[in-house]
């Protein structure tokens, strides 16, 4: 029962960060690592998808894509304030 309902939690956060994504091209860049954790065979959660924003912040070479990982891990952080 307690695994479901993590199971559940997880999805839901998963669906928050989705709709606070207002750029397309922030979607698809969760998008693409979502399909990158998956194709690893990792577990798909907020640890996993900020520790590929953090790399890709790391090897960012512009200012706005820098900017561009910013404001995806701040997203990471926004849902649960809000729920």
């Amino acid at each position: 029962m307690s695994q479901d309902r993590n199971l559940a939690t997880t999805a839901d956060a998963i669906r928050c960060h989705f709709k606070q994504a207002a750029l397309p091209s922030q979607q698809e860049t969760l998008g693409q690592l979502v399909v990158e954790i998956l194709l690893e065979g990792r577990l798909l959660n907020r640890k996993s998808l900020c520790t590929k924003l953090i790399f890709r912040l790391e090897q960012a070479q512009s200012p706005q894509e820098k900017l561009h990982y910013q404001q995806l891990v701040g997203l990471l952080f926004t849902c649960d304030k809000e729920s």
